[in-house]
């Protein structure tokens, strides 16, 4: 299955329902009006993009039909597809993986699927020859360590853990120096699945930032933050106070074969202008898939 097959199967659910939404206003209306533009925003809003995008993007396309000369409903329907790819390019959707060692941070609250991401970008980057080495820095969780020890016999990456309790800090330190000692490529450090009122929790994150910071200086380093797909515009809070807190430079989003709120992607890097690099659209490492706005705005629409 080719790479855009998979994305548009992989949001079949999204796409089923703004078929049936967006679907019955473009086939809907033989003429742009305001109950078009109206009908369109409502649609918009219903496919988890939030009032706002869905206002903006209703608003950018009102001005395009208007500038543009644009008749039909067909044409208006090419210029949504446009302005959406516009709003999803708001940075390298590639890893700055440009020093070596390079480091990706990944942070997210638990059940995201934080460490199967790990793991899965892991095989990626082994496939494409790097030295990879993931950190066990979510001593917190039961069996988060034994689980990325896991993703690392698959992905033929190695690993640096302590025992469950260990101080996160500690890891990442030990880490590090191994990364130096076995000149690894790319550090990928999990973290304990931060709620965002455990202050804390987000001590600790800074902390971990600091060390690499201390460490790796002028080391690449990307603050990869994971939401769950299905989750909707939750993730786009949680999103909101990571940003502010831990420094998040990008985003992944998972799970987002399993609903029909796949237009959170459009929503989270319009409000955030945060590129998003991954999406998940299933259980296989090969189902984690770089991120390419034109290939996921055409297989939602």
């Amino acid at each position: 299955m080719g790479f855009f097959d998979k994305i548009k199967a992989g949001l079949a659910k999204t796409r089923e329902a703004l078929s049936g939404t967006l679907g019955s206003v473009f086939s809907g209306f033989s003429e742009i009006d305001d109950d078009f533009y109206d009908e369109l925003e409502e649609s918009l809003i219903l496919a988890d993009l939030g009032v706002e995008t869905s206002v903006k993007a209703t608003e950018q396309l009102r001005k395009r039909i208007r500038e543009q000369h644009l008749k039909t409903t067909e044409e208006a329907k090419n210029a949504l597809k446009e302005i959406l790819v516009e709003m999803l390019n708001v940075g390298s959707t590639e890893l700055d993986l440009s020093t070596t060692p390079s480091v990706i941070l990944v942070i997210g609250v638990n059940g995201v699927g934080k460490t199967t991401t790990i793991g899965k970008i892991a095989t990626r980057l082994t496939r494409e020859g790097k030295n990879v080495l993931l950190v066990a820095g979510d001593t917190f969780r039961a069996a988060a360590a034994d689980q990325l020890e896991i993703w690392a016999e698959r992905s033929g990456a190695a690993i640096v853990r302590q025992q469950e309790g260990a101080d996160p800090a500690s890891v990442v330190f030990n880490g590090i120096q191994s990364a130096k000692a076995k000149g690894s490529d790319v550090i990928i450090i999990d973290t304990a699945g931060r709620l965002h009122n455990k202050t804390n929790l987000m001590n600790e994150l800074n902390k971990i930032s600091r060390i690499v910071e201390r460490e790796l200086p002028g080391a690449a380093r990307e603050v990869l933050m994971v939401l769950d797909g299905t989750t909707g515009q939750n993730g786009l809070i949680q999103a909101k106070q990571f940003k502010e807190f831990a420094g998040v430079t990008c985003l992944a989003l998972t799970k987002l074969d399993g609903t029909a709120k796949g237009g959170i992607v459009i929503a989270v890097a319009d409000a955030l202008q945060l590129p998003v690099k991954f999406i998940g659209v299933g259980e296989k490492a090969d189902d984690l898939m770089p991120f390419e706005a034109k290939d996921f705005v055409d297989a939602l629409l």
